[in-house]
Formats: structure tokens, sequence, C-alpha cells
């Protein structure tokens, strides 16, 4: 039997400024988990221009939220079949 992946380390709360990119890892233990999929508040994350995911080795899954506004605040996840990883992002407004 294959042995089950697990997560080696998770997502981490990440703070930053409105304007700036914020990066969550997640390392599995193996590569090949199937149907990755990221998630911002209950919404599902695509590759687009201002949202990169990537994976290194099929074992590395980064996202990146770049040009953060405050209303991206919310709760990261990270999911993969039966594994699953949280996360929370504040954005924090610049003060004048």
């Amino acid at each position: 039997t294959e042995e089950e992946a697990v997560i080696v380390t998770g997502l981490k709360n990440t703070d930053v400024f409105v304007g700036e990119s914020a990066t969550f890892t997640c390392e599995v233990s193996q590569p090949g988990v199937k149907n990755v999929q990221w998630w911002l508040d209950g919404s599902p994350l695509h590759n687009n221009l201002v949202t990169e995911i990537s994976e290194q080795d099929g074992i590395v899954h980064t996202l990146t939220l770049k040009d953060v506004a405050c209303h991206d605040s919310g709760t990261v996840t990270f999911r993969a079949g039966s594994l699953i990883s949280s996360a929370k992002l504040v954005v924090k407004g610049i003060l004048l």
C-alpha cells in the first residue's frame, strides 16, 4: 500500500501591508498529492495576474498573493484530498 502523504510544514499566519505580496507555503511528505486547491475565505483561487500558484518537486506548494488590499484579509487554506492546512492573512493599512 502507498503511504498516505502528510503535511510536513503547514501554512503560517502572515501579516503584510497593503500593496505588498503575501506568500504561503505548504510542504507535503511526498509528491503526487491530488486535487491541490487554494482558498481564500472559502473562495477558490486560480493562477492569474495577482495570484501565483506553484509547486516545487511536487512537494512544496506555494501561493503568492500580489498587491494585496485590505479586503484580502482572511483565512488562506491549502487542500489536497484529505490534507488541509490554514493560516490567517492580515493586510495592514499604511498609516500616513
